[in-house]
């Protein structure tokens, strides 16, 4: 162990030993409701880790087990919570009571699957079960397709459009997808599962007075038109330096594949573990010693969306920390460069949760749109050409690597601002919104007669979740200019990384409200620009190397 290395471990176990004064529980019944608190969260992440299908146990309980903790500790933690007085607390047991009366509000989690993807064409099915059904279509219906006589998941289907030179080939690929899109949208009639649920989802909205929108832009300090306008400002930067010609949609993830055409058979299934761990370890991680556990392998009834949760919350238990376990979930098949970026994505989510330590009622993520922008902090490095080069061993372009990047960022700004324009009026039409935008800014062939937009689990699970991603690339762009300013580069490792943004950002968890945290650790609001002048660095990066244009039959010719 190198001398830096024992220093900065030496100071994360002091950072974790010592408490902040900020988050101290005053009142001796607040901190024996947050013991109760503490309780529930374990039972919660170990119902969670075990329904995923992970393990049949946690921590040498069953899921029965589990669920009568959960059970006995929910009914006493709420009987605590209601015997609390209302005034006389100081701010940070305010908060922390807020925030558990939030976190209890709900039904006991029941894991219940008995929904399937047929379902979602029953009329009676309100607002949960048609998510519900809906979601299980990713898995039913998209887990399932047929290419060539054989079976391939959705996200090997999106990854063969990103490979196959012979655009017709990638048509075939793009249609074979076609059933998905049905079971999501039908015909794209009034009556469709999906347009039957954007309506419940905005009624659901107006019932509690909130959504995904206004908590992001929240979150930004900004209101949810601006946000808005800073989707429009994004898209139309983009469409000014990208490509000035129209596309098919089968071709948009091939012309953005450059970079990963050149580098996949450098990144097997195998690779995709070491490489994570080697660039973690690079900034300052350990996962083997913040213990995260992975559960990579695709199998039936998994969860056909990648995610990370708490496998354990972290909590004092006889007078010692008792550390978070993550738990990383994801089906893996096959490596590349774009499972490897969604798994270092994955496992900055790991070392978010990892560095969180304060008391029971704070330790949580913060805000969505915050924790889906942090995650790509470290994710991005993966189109860095030196990273690439230290990494995999060979580099793309910096031109192939900005056009792989941001491609994929516009079309989660794309489907944000979709999102937006349908919950604000559920009558339009989904496949003419997604057509206006995606022709428009993306410069993509009209065909509004396919619901082509519907290959995102989230769109159904959480409408309204993906302005989380659209604006997250906001924040993670102000995120990295903020950190190298304070660090230093991290492309290639740095390993007071993780250090400093445990201590800055990341250890408080929920202990402040996450628009105020953001702005103090940026030093001023949250701003459109540094991403903007990014996406404009892929007009530098052409003017420099010289233009090429997409011919539309797998070749470029130059300009």
């Amino acid at each position: 162990m190198t001398m830096m290395r024992f220093l900065i471990l030496a100071g994360l176990v002091a950072m974790c030993l010592s408490p902040n004064p900020r988050a101290q529980i005053v009142d001796q019944r607040v901190a024996k409701a947050e013991a109760l608190y503490a309780d529930f969260n374990d039972a919660t992440a170990a119902i969670g880790t075990i329904e995923s299908g992970y393990a049949k146990a946690f921590a040498d309980k069953s899921l029965e087990q589990w669920k009568q903790v959960e059970k006995r500790s929910r009914r006493e933690l709420n009987a605590q919570l209601n015997a609390l007085p209302t005034k006389g607390l100081s701010a940070s047991d305010q908060r922390a009571v807020k925030l558990m009366r939030a976190a209890v509000s709900g039904g006991a989690t029941t894991g219940s699957k008995t929904l399937h993807c047929s379902d979602a064409h029953r009329v009676s099915l309100r607002y949960d079960g048609l998510r519900g059904a809906l979601y299980a279509c990713f898995e039913e219906v998209g887990n399932n397709l047929q290419v060539d006589g054989k079976k391939v998941t959705r996200a090997e289907a999106l990854g063969k459009l990103e490979s196959l030179e012979d655009p017709a080939r990638r048509k075939a690929v793009f249609m074979a997808m076609s059933p998905l899109y049905e079971a999501i949208n039908g015909k794209d009639k009034a009556g469709s599962p999906y347009r039957r649920l954007i309506k419940l989802a905005a009624e659901h909205n107006a019932a509690k007075r909130t959504s995904e929108l206004a908590s992001a832009a929240g979150t930004v300090g900004a209101a949810p038109e601006q946000v808005e306008r800073w989707l429009v400002e994004i898209l139309e930067t983009w469409r000014q330096v990208s490509a000035d010609q129209q596309i098919e949609p089968w071709d948009y993830r091939y012309l953005a594949g450059a970079a990963s055409r050149q580098l996949d058979k450098v990144i097997s299934r195998e690779a995709l573990q070491s490489i994570n761990a080697r660039y973690y370890r690079d900034v300052g991680v350990d996962l083997v010693q913040l213990g995260v556990i992975y559960d990579l392998d695709p199998r039936p009834g998994k969860s056909p969306v990648a995610y990370t949760d708490f496998a354990r919350r972290g909590r004092e238990l006889n007078g010692q920390w008792q550390p978070t376990i993550a738990r990383v979930l994801a089906n893996y098949s096959s490596g590349g460069l774009g499972n490897l970026n969604e798994y270092i994505h994955e496992n900055g989510h790991a070392v978010q949760i990892s560095a969180i330590h304060t008391r029971p009622a704070f330790m949580d993520w913060g805000d969505t749109v915050f924790v889906e922008a942090f995650a790509d902090v470290p994710s991005w490095n993966t189109f860095d050409v030196a990273w690439q080069q230290k990494y995999l061993g060979r580099a793309a372009s910096e031109r192939d690597n900005l056009r792989a990047l941001y491609s994929g960022v516009m079309l989660d700004v794309a489907w944000s601002l979709f999102e937006i324009r349908m919950l604000h009026d559920p009558a339009q039409v989904p496949n003419q919104v997604w057509t206006e935008i995606t022709s428009h800014y993306l410069h993509i062939v009209p065909h509004p007669e396919l619901s082509w937009w519907a290959v995102r689990g989230q769109l159904v699970d959480a409408p309204g979740y993906m302005v989380n991603y659209g604006l997250g690339a906001v924040i993670t762009a102000e995120l990295r200019a903020r950190v190298r300013e304070e660090v230093g580069t991290f492309a290639t490792g740095n390993e007071r990384w993780y250090p400093w943004l445990s201590e800055k950002l990341l250890r408080s968890g929920a202990e402040r409200e996450t628009s105020e945290l953001l702005r103090e650790f940026l030093g001023h609001p949250v701003s459109p620009g540094p991403l903007l002048e990014n996406i404009r660095g892929l007009a530098t990066t052409t003017a420099r190397d010289g233009a090429r244009r997409f011919d539309g039959t797998g070749s470029w010719r130059g300009q």
